[in-house]
């Protein structure tokens, strides 16, 4: 009968109001990692915004999804990079060298730091900015504190090979800063 479409109705736009204010609240308290992953992967790009939209656009899609297996900010990360590389492979984006700052890397580091504090993690940021993809992601979760575990289940590689890549990047790293030696 009309009173209960009415009703159905009316009870499905609650519900769909109440999922898109917990998404937006979401969002809202985690943006710093959708700023950092476009910052990694479109830096300086005309169209940076409209990746941003589109992978917001995936991060809603997916959400329904999201089970809350694991943390909001751990199936973000999964989402976020995985369609931030995807758009990178798709519309051959080729990655832009250049030198980052701190600030574009942090979440919300609000703590005050010395000169050279922000400096070596200037140099560290610009090395990370040479990695792969793949590698610019495992780096960017290790550095946010993620387990293995968890980097694990973001990336899709078992728990042993993240430990192997991390020491890999690691090395990597300090070759780079050392300007080549180790």
């Amino acid at each position: 009968d009309t009173a209960t479409i009415i009703r159905l109705t009316l009870q499905n736009t609650l519900i769909f109001k109440a999922v898109e204010e917990e998404f937006i609240g979401l969002i809202n308290r985690y943006q710093g990692i959708l700023q950092k992953i476009c910052n990694v992967y479109f830096y300086q790009h005309p169209y940076r915004e409209d990746y941003y939209q589109e992978i917001l656009i995936r991060i809603w899609k997916a959400y329904p999804q999201f089970k809350k297996e694991s943390t909001f900010s751990t199936w973000l990360y999964r989402v976020a990079l995985n369609s931030a590389i995807d758009l990178v492979r798709k519309e051959s984006i080729q990655p832009v060298h250049r030198e980052l700052s701190a600030k574009e890397y942090s979440l919300q580091d609000n703590h005050s730091e010395d000169s050279n504090s922000a400096e070596r993690k200037e140099i560290l940021y610009q090395a990370i900015n040479q990695l792969s993809d793949i590698e610019k992601a495992i780096i960017l979760l290790y550095l946010e504190g993620y387990e293995y575990k968890e980097i694990s289940a973001v990336i899709g590689i078992s728990e042993s090979n993240v430990g192997v890549k991390i020491n890999r990047i690691k090395k990597q790293l300090i070759k780079q800063i050392n300007n080549g030696r180790e």
